[in-house]
């Protein structure tokens, strides 16, 4: 195992290096390469003092040098040993201790290494939120699926699963923040952004300033739960009724609070109608955890929202309140179509699995269901979830490209945005590097989960 873990780590400084090429050669064919013209286009400066700047990004950077020399010395640069170079850009000697420099940006004037550092950990922040949700409701639903072959849960599931893949992310932010953070429809969440500035001078946790205030929101979550929980439980048809009438004046609650301009009857009937067929179907569902899920997350929000409107007090979300408020849209268009591709996946793997011979042989010698399922079955069912666990990451940063440019978020994702428009060589390449780096670590680390995951494999 360790021969291959130290085979496939010193792998990594090709694979780098060969991406890291490949989008230096694109930029530097594209037109107008990596030049200082391109740098000070569109400026209105006069020439003087436009061949003042050429001059001074040519000798910052030597972009007047040939497209392979520029990329030696970044590459030269990124290595922890190598030459070194004096004020002017000459040759003054080679060095083993001469650490590792990303260069600075040629669009902020800054260091690239603090710039990924203020970006890195807000995008990471995204990812860590949108994994769990992920493979979290891809379980739920996916085995789910596979065991209920062919019967409405799996039928309605894949439905819904195919509907939610075939959303781009791009049309679903652009629709969340046009109906759910727009005052002309429901200005119930932020636009943009992170924090909102007055937070920044609050507390970090919510502050109340009356304890009957607070007494009065921890009564109401905990009754709003505990009821809602206890008629996930009761008959079908008394749940069905419940659920649905408290979805349909959900929905009938939303029409009143558009603006008189934009209510109509139509919609007045149609959304408390749609509302309660789709709480009804959720609640007829044989799925315990699942419905239960669904009613506890309604009650605890109808709650939340109920004792809020009755508070007489004054209170202040503080910081974590409103970064968690800011977000929820966020982490939604990250998660929806990763979850929904993974559930498809888990009930075609779970699937397999539960029709082979092994499952049948345990059934044979009495096993019960559910121990066949998931002692057996979901263990097998493992090793594509993991291959596909490692092209996740990179595919959420990818990701975070759009949703950070929607909603305005300055992380990672919108930085590589502004570094491809205004050609920032030192910053696209860097950005790359971290990129190819953690694709390269997901990979190594789904094969060594494949090692844990099934005893067969073996690095030996």
């Amino acid at each position: 195992m360790f021969t291959y873990l130290l085979r496939r780590l010193l792998l990594m400084f090709p694979t780098l290096l060969g991406i890291t090429l490949v989008v230096f050669v694109v930029m530097a064919a594209s037109p107008g390469g990596i030049s200082a013209k391109s740098l000070v286009e569109g400026q209105n400066l006069d020439p003087e003092a436009k061949k003042e700047i050429e001059a001074y990004y040519n000798r910052l950077y030597g972009l007047n040098d040939p497209a392979w020399m520029q990329y030696l010395r970044w590459l030269n640069n990124v290595s922890p040993i190598g030459f070194t170079f004096d004020d002017e850009n000459h040759l003054s000697g080679f060095s083993f201790t001469k650490g590792s420099d990303l260069g600075k940006s040629f669009r902020y004037g800054r260091p690239v290494t603090d710039l990924l550092a203020e970006r890195v950990p807000i995008t990471v922040l995204l990812n860590v939120l949108s994994i769990p949700i992920v493979y979290l409701m891809a379980l739920l639903v996916g085995v789910r699926a596979a065991v209920e072959r062919g019967r409405s849960f799996d039928v309605s599931s894949g439905m819904v699963m195919l509907g939610l893949w075939s959303v781009p992310t791009m049309l679903a932010g652009v629709l969340l923040i046009g109906f759910t953070a727009n005052e002309q429809y429901w200005h119930w969440f932020p636009t943009a952004g992170l924090s909102d500035r007055v937070v920044l001078d609050q507390v970090f946790l919510p502050h109340w300033s009356n304890l009957w205030d607070l007494a009065l929101l921890f009564v109401g979550v905990t009754l709003g739960s505990a009821m809602f929980l206890a008629m996930a439980s009761a008959g079908k048809r008394l749940r069905m009724g419940f659920f649905a009438l408290s979805w349909g004046a959900i929905g009938f609650v939303m029409i009143q609070l558009l603006p008189a301009a934009d209510r109509s009857l139509f919609l007045s009937l149609l959304v408390p109608a749609a509302f309660a067929l789709l709480a009804a179907s959720v609640a007829s569902s044989d799925y315990r955890l699942l419905r239960q899920l669904g009613f506890l997350l309604t009650g605890f929000l109808l709650g939340a929202v109920l004792s809020v409107k009755g508070m007489q007090g004054e209170w202040t979300r503080g910081f974590l309140l409103d970064r968690i408020w800011h977000l929820v849209l966020p982490v939604v268009c990250l998660s929806y179509g990763g979850f929904a591709g993974l559930a498809k996946l888990t009930r075609t793997s779970v699937l397999e699995n539960l029709l082979s011979d092994y499952a049948r042989t345990a059934r044979a010698k009495g096993l019960a269901e559910s121990a066949v399922l998931w002692r057996h079955v979901f263990r097998n069912s493992l090793l594509p979830l993991i291959t596909v666990a490692a092209s996740l990451l990179p595919s959420l940063l990818a990701g975070s490209v759009i949703v950070e440019s929607i909603f305005s978020i300055e992380g990672m994702g919108k930085l590589a945005v502004e570094a491809v428009q205004t050609r920032d060589r030192e910053l696209v390449l860097s950005i790359t590097l971290v990129g190819g780096m953690l694709t390269l670590l997901g990979y190594l680390l789904a094969d060594l989960l494949y090692a844990f995951a099934d005893p067969r494999v073996s690095y030996e």
